[in-house]
């Protein structure tokens, strides 16, 4: 493809975005950005979350993931499922009884200020880092096959993909992002299925025969039954309840979207709806992973040292321009429909949880949107230098990454809600930043000398459900007493 294409493709999907963003934000106020007026209908919201659920990190790390853990993956997707019960069961229903804009109030009503404070600081660390890495994969691609052609620098290219964020989310914040994430997952999900149907025919075969090719190869082994091993299938199953109950049910970048619904009943529509629907969208993925692996087994293609870079190279480089047309257009959706939402909710937990615009009464409304307009742009600025800085250690499978971050990131939160949610107990509130400090650091050397102190284990995912117990126990040494609340 030529870098002129591609670029075409990029400015005409942003033109898009930039339409609904006008068509949305009309008469906009701090209410329509924050929880959308809470009028958003479940199954837009639903069918958005899609997008938002799998980013720009699945739609390239997945495939190029297959080769290494084949399709055991699957039992993190199986265990999403359950975690999003919990979530419609057990969050939800909490979140609505108290008329919640930001998530991380429960913290401040259950126990106090400080884990207020540290709940809401977790998050905006767990999703800065989140978001940037989802933003790096994209602008790296963007970089690699148009702007390095024109010799504009890395740190330019970010700079504009931030800045086109900033605009379209500005005024609307996540009444726009609910409807704009319809067009990313539509996108997203034709990218999908159309380099399915390319690839098959590029490999002159039909999909009933690839289909029994993948499921007789190595790629599709789902179970691995040595505890030691990382794709160990219990742990992978755990580890992905719980990752879906801190990456989307204690993440205010996803229980935003939730809220915006106009009731509980609604919520729980979309968040069940969501989680059946992500395992066949996971599968596919996978699914397509394994037929990159073999098209470049036939085709003699070397795989690249990072994996991530398996997709985009073939897509690009040999699929011919309407397939790199396809796969461009699904990956400026991914990460469109991450970045956005991402950035609004930074600003929303912010503004309403750090500097706590919504309780100061001798604040202007229109005070209080120009602080927030400040809070999106400064936001919109740390996450320029994040991914500046992220190129420079970029090393491996960036969703590897995520998950090992968040496993240290979101365990506090895990611990935090857990405790308030299932137990009794008051605590002394000022210790709890103390907790939730030691807590990753005492998992970070569990891990380090896991192997040698654990006859040869190794963490995985489940890395974020020791910290949560970790956090859980610490709580436990600074609680009061058992007097109900």
């Amino acid at each position: 493809m030529s870098p002129n294409l591609i670029l075409t493709c990029f400015l005409a999907y942003t033109g898009l975005l930039f339409f609904i963003s006008w068509l949305t934000s009309r008469k906009a106020n701090n209410e329509t950005f924050f929880i959308g007026n809470r009028v958003s209908p479940w199954y837009v919201v639903a069918y958005g979350m899609i997008g938002a659920s799998l980013s720009g990190v699945t739609f390239i790390s997945i495939p190029g993931w297959v080769g290494e853990t084949q399709f055991s993956y699957m039992l993190v997707v199986f265990g999403y499922f359950f975690g999003y019960i919990l979530i419609t069961t057990v969050l939800l229903p909490v979140y609505y009884k108290l008329n919640l804009t930001s998530i991380y109030t429960y913290l401040e009503k259950r126990f106090g200020v400080f884990s207020y404070k540290t709940g809401a600081f977790y998050f905006l660390l767990s999703r800065i880092i989140g978001a940037s890495f989802r933003m790096f994969l994209v602008v790296n691609v963007l970089q690699i096959f148009v702007f390095d052609q024109w010799n504009v620098p890395f740190w330019m290219t970010v700079t504009v993909f931030i800045i086109l964020i900033i605009l379209y989310t500005f005024k609307g914040g996540i009444k726009t992002i609910v409807w704009t994430d319809t067009l990313q997952t539509t996108f997203m999900l034709a990218a999908i299925f159309l380099s399915i149907y390319i690839i098959i025919n590029h490999l002159g075969t039909d999909f009933s025969a690839l289909t029994k090719e993948v499921m007789n190869s190595d790629y599709s082994n789902l179970f691995f039954t040595d505890w030691n091993d990382r794709r160990f299938f219990l742990k992978q199953f755990l580890s992905g309840i719980f990752i879906a109950v801190v990456m989307t049910g204690l993440d205010q970048d996803m229980m935003q979207k939730n809220l915006s619904c106009r009731n509980l009943k609604d919520a729980q529509k979309n968040m069940l709806s969501l989680g059946f629907v992500l395992i066949f969208v996971n599968l596919l993925f996978l699914f397509l992973g394994a037929i990159l692996f073999i098209y470049s087994a036939q085709k003699g293609i070397e795989i690249p040292k990072t994996t991530d870079d398996l997709f985009p190279l073939i897509a690009l480089k040999y699929l011919g321009p309407f397939a790199g047309i396809v796969f461009i257009i699904g990956l400026i959706s991914a990460a469109y429909s991450s970045a956005d939402s991402a950035l609004t909710a930074l600003t929303t937990s912010f503004s309403i949880d750090v500097l706590g615009v919504d309780r100061r009464k001798n604040l202007s409304e229109k005070r209080k949107t120009n602080i927030r307009y400040i809070v999106h742009i400064c936001i919109a600025l740390v996450l320029l230098f994040v991914i500046i800085f992220y190129r420079l250690i970029n090393d491996k499978a960036i969703i590897d990454k995520l998950f090992t971050i968040a496993g240290y990131t979101y365990g506090p939160l895990l611990g935090l809600f857990a405790f308030g949610l299932f137990t009794k107990f008051t605590i002394h509130d000022k210790f709890v930043p103390i907790i939730a400090i030691l807590s990753p650091i005492i998992c970070y050397i569990l891990s380090v000398h896991s192997v040698e102190w654990f006859n040869g284990y190794k963490f995985g995912f489940e890395l974020l459900i020791l910290n949560g117990i970790i956090t859980f126990v610490g709580l436990l040494l600074i609680s009061k007493s058992k007097n109900k609340l």
